[in-house]
């Protein structure tokens, strides 16, 4: 018999801690593999979390309404395996007495939605924290499907990823730091202590804004940032808004906003240029078929979430307005599913709405690009012929990775979105 342990899972991104809100087992009763084992509540999802593994409830180690950290094993589940861990048998008939206590080989999983990935035609399950733990050892999809697994199903646990790596580490030879020049090998960089003085304020960062903080240094330090910046005329957008807003909200009951006309025409930039709708792993660049554009959304109180429009190409620009209004709403209400907040390939930042002229953005990893749209302002323009005159002026970035995006391609994108939005005739659209 295997005992697995079960651990809080990471419901996303800057998200470190989940509330058990409701155990669907108890101990002592059986559970399918897929079948709902509790349902977890954070400061910006709700969601109901399946088993990993098929067994018998052996422990629950937490209350309803208990707060535990990610990471954190919560509960344990025997399976009936005729086969323990080391490949010896487990026959019964051994046993000196009925009444000796069965081994019991531990193992821990991450209580998650399946996470599979397709490789070589064949699809591979592997848990949050082992994906995790390839991204940010450098190991490919390929590299780790031939990671020999000894955990539930034959798959890779933490134990056998951490083995993988000691060997690979061992039987490749370090590389030596060159410099051409005699100067000793660039160290990693350390920040200074900062000095506090009498008077000074200081404060522990909560582990939201750990994990944001760590999210972004990572981020940076995986993706070389470039900046594309641009101005364009939104005077028609704007008239047309003062004009239909009234209208818009009787037949709809939400706003009408700026963000669904930007989102739909960074959509048709994104099928003009699928390359920026991809993601590198290792040293393929994989082209997302689907548009899933996320939108990131201040949530007073809680930091910055992304909650993500899927299929957005699919969707009328009032379907999109609909789906966005939703979205922000349940970001609001701390209603949204992990659901909402995976799966993006683009995203979106309107930083104008905070009355930022601009903003260069950090891209969400493992997505290679950001748009971030600026405050709209009346300003003086030369119009065609030499004309000046008062027109409605906003500031649009493109942040992309350089790695597969070049100045060409990021500045043809960004004018690719411009251009939508001065040709566009929202009144056909909606």
């Amino acid at each position: 018999m295997a005992r697995h342990e079960i651990v809080m899972p990471q419901m996303g991104e800057s998200i470190t801690t989940g509330t058990i809100t409701k155990w669907t087992k108890a101990v002592g009763d059986e559970i399918e593999i897929d079948e709902i084992l509790l349902e977890i509540s954070t400061d910006k999802v709700e969601s109901e979390i399946p088993s990993p593994i098929g067994g018998r409830v052996a422990a629950i180690l937490f209350e309803e309404g208990e707060t535990i950290d990610v990471g954190v094993k919560i509960a344990e589940i025997e399976d009936d395996a005729s086969v323990s861990l080391d490949g010896g048998s487990a026959d019964s008939s051994s046993s000196s007495s009925s009444n000796a206590p069965e081994p019991v080989a531990s193992e821990t999983v991450e209580a998650s939605p399946a996470q599979t990935e397709k490789v070589s035609g064949e699809r591979r399950f592997y848990t949050p924290l082992v994906k995790k733990l390839a991204d940010e050892n450098g190991v490919t999809l390929e590299e780790l499907s031939k990671i020999q697994g000894t955990g539930a199903a034959g798959r890779v646990n933490k134990s056998d990823f951490m083995n993988y790596l000691s060997s690979r580490a061992s039987s490749t030879p370090a590389a030596t730091p060159v410099s051409t020049s005699g100067a000793p090998a660039v160290q990693k960089p350390v920040a200074a202590p900062v000095a506090i003085s009498a008077g000074d304020q200081v404060i522990e960062m909560d582990n939201m804004r750990k994990a944001i903080a760590k999210n972004m240094v990572a981020s940076k330090q995986i993706s070389p940032h470039v900046n594309s910046i641009e101005e364009v005329d939104l005077t028609h957008l704007v008239k047309f808004r003062e004009g239909t807003k009234a209208k818009f909200l009787q037949e709809e009951g939400f706003k009408l906003t700026y963000t669904p006309l930007i989102m739909h025409a960074i959509i048709q930039a994104l099928k003009e240029f699928p390359m920026v709708n991809s993601s590198i792993d290792g040293d393929k660049i994989i082209v997302k078929k689907q548009i899933n554009l996320g939108m990131a959304v201040a949530v007073p109180g809680n930091g910055l979430i992304v909650p993500v429009v899927k299929n957005a190409d699919a969707l009328s620009l009032r379907g999109l307005c609909r789906a966005v209004n939703d979205l922000a709403i349940r970001a609001r209400e701390k209603k949204l599913t992990m659901d909402d907040l995976t799966g993006g390939t683009f995203t979106f930042s309107n930083v104008g709405s905070f009355g930022t002229l601009m903003a260069t953005p950090i891209i969400l990893q493992p997505q290679v690009g950001i748009y971030a749209s600026g405050a709209i302002t009346k300003r003086v323009a030369v119009l065609p012929g030499d004309v000046m005159a008062i027109r409605s002026m906003m500031f649009g970035t493109h942040a992309y990775d350089h790695r597969i995006i070049d100045g060409e391609l990021g500045g043809k994108f960004l004018a690719s979105i411009h251009r939508n939005l001065r040709d566009m005739d929202p009144e056909k659209l909606l």
